[in-house]
């Protein structure tokens, strides 16, 4: 019998409560741990929510969709005004092993391991194009003050700018580090072919690790131009506190003559 389900991955915030999305439903979760949660609504219908803002969608309306990310609101941290998404479609085949084309993987069997397998690396995927806009952003501004410092000779950036600017750097850098994990297995694969098959398989056919490494390379990037920045700006620091110094020195220089010449 052919079906094909669509699923739906949204990046709807910085971070989701997973603890509190887990007390909101109050319904027995399919499979749970401290960053994600898998909900099964009937056939072919899921919910799969993790801490790094994403929800996942299986057989879902589009009206479905928009009221179940407006009943997770509250559980969200630093919402967006405007979702990221990516739509993925998955059908049943005749064949053996997975098939992955452009928009679409076929497969031979659906049941909630073959569909939450699908959903965790469309997450991840959502996720890296998130990342990798924030990566962007980051990278155009710091264009900006290299293009200045070369035309004008001094850096543009306030001190508690620069460190606010250093902080969000940072910040993406863990969030990446602490929510991609393209490079371990889940559980769900070890002890199954097929599911190993298709995990892998779409690490490749989404080129999550390449897409990895480009973020990576341009976070590089940031951090090496941060440290050139920051040498600047202490730079620019120690010749003010030298100037302030000599100031010093010759009021009490001046302060001293005076005081001879009226004495």
């Amino acid at each position: 019998m052919e079906k094909t389900l669509r699923l739906s991955a949204l990046v709807v915030s910085n971070q989701l409560d997973i603890k509190g999305m887990k007390s909101f439903l109050e319904i027995k979760p399919l499979a749970d741990s401290s960053a994600e949660l898998f909900y099964g609504f009937g056939t072919y219908r899921y919910q799969y929510y993790f801490n790094y803002g994403v929800i996942v969608f299986s057989g879902h309306t589009e009206e479905e969709i928009r009221y179940a990310v407006k009943l997770a609101q509250p559980q969200l941290r630093n919402p967006m005004a405007q979702w990221l998404r990516d739509d993925h479609d998955i059908s049943i085949v005749d064949a053996e092993e997975p098939e992955f084309e452009f928009d679409q993987v076929n497969v031979s069997h659906l049941d909630d391991k073959v569909i939450r397998i699908a959903m965790l690396n469309l997450a991840q995927s959502v996720a890296l194009d998130s990342y990798h806009e924030t990566s962007e952003n980051l990278l155009t501004q710091i264009k900006v003050f290299t293009r200045n410092l070369e035309t004008t000779g001094k850096l543009s950036i306030s001190r508690t700018n620069m460190m606010k600017f250093i902080g969000k750097a940072l910040n993406t850098q863990n969030d990446i580090a602490e929510n991609i994990y393209i490079f371990d297995a889940p559980e769900l694969v070890w002890d199954n072919e097929y599911l190993d098959t298709l995990h892998k398989g779409l690490i490749k056919h989404f080129d999550l690790r390449t897409r990895f490494s480009e973020i990576e390379y341009m976070l590089r990037i940031i951090k090496d131009n941060l440290s050139v920045f920051r040498e600047i700006s202490h730079q620019r620091e120690s010749n003010l506190l030298e100037l302030i110094i000599i100031v010093l020195i010759l009021v009490e220089v001046f302060d001293l003559i005076i005081s001879k010449l009226w004495s």
